[in-house]
């Protein structure tokens, strides 16, 4: 039986906080629910740092699996209480980006959850697969294949949504 590494998780959490709020933001929005959530993770990583164990997974892992547990908590939240976010784009700011970016949030809400849960650790924290796969508790190759079908699902749906500039319109359809 190997001991228990009982290295501080939390010794550089400069280097921590900004990927528990890139995960954060990616499940809840940017802002305060995000900022919120990444209060409440490191509060309980305080509370609970004595049972990390080193020899489980690198403290990031750690971290971002207690942030899955409080996301998942605030998502059922908003569920119970009907919050809905607004999916407007800000009208002081619609440039190319923006539009871009608010098309690729709404593909990844029509999602299914773990979908999302995958690219939210993928892009939003910045985990590989292996480091996915410590949070998730499964295997590395069976994250790198959900990984690779959440990402074809994805880009099915940005290419159904995207405008063929090139079809004709139905005014001009009809007048031929």
């Amino acid at each position: 039986m190997r001991p228990r590494r009982h290295r501080d998780p939390l010794a550089s959490p400069e280097e921590l906080i900004p990927r528990v709020y890139a995960y954060a933001a990616y499940r809840l929005g940017h802002g305060p629910d995000a900022e919120d959530l990444t209060s409440e993770v490191f509060e309980r990583a305080l509370r609970y740092r004595k049972t990390y164990d080193g020899s489980k997974g690198e403290p990031v892992a750690w971290l971002l699996g207690i942030a899955h547990r409080c996301a998942n908590d605030a998502l059922t939240a908003r569920a119970k209480n009907q919050l809905e976010l607004s999916d407007a784009p800000d009208a002081r700011n619609i440039e190319e980006d923006s539009i871009r970016r608010l098309t690729l949030a709404g593909a990844v809400a029509q999602l299914g959850g773990r979908d999302q849960e995958l690219i939210a650790l993928r892009f939003g924290a910045d985990l590989t697969a292996a480091q996915i796969a410590q949070v998730m508790d499964a295997e590395t190759n069976a994250i790198e294949v959900a990984l690779h079908r959440a990402l074809g699902r994805l880009r099915s749906i940005l290419e159904r949504e995207e405008p063929d500039v090139h079809a004709p319109r139905a005014s001009e359809a009809s007048a031929r």
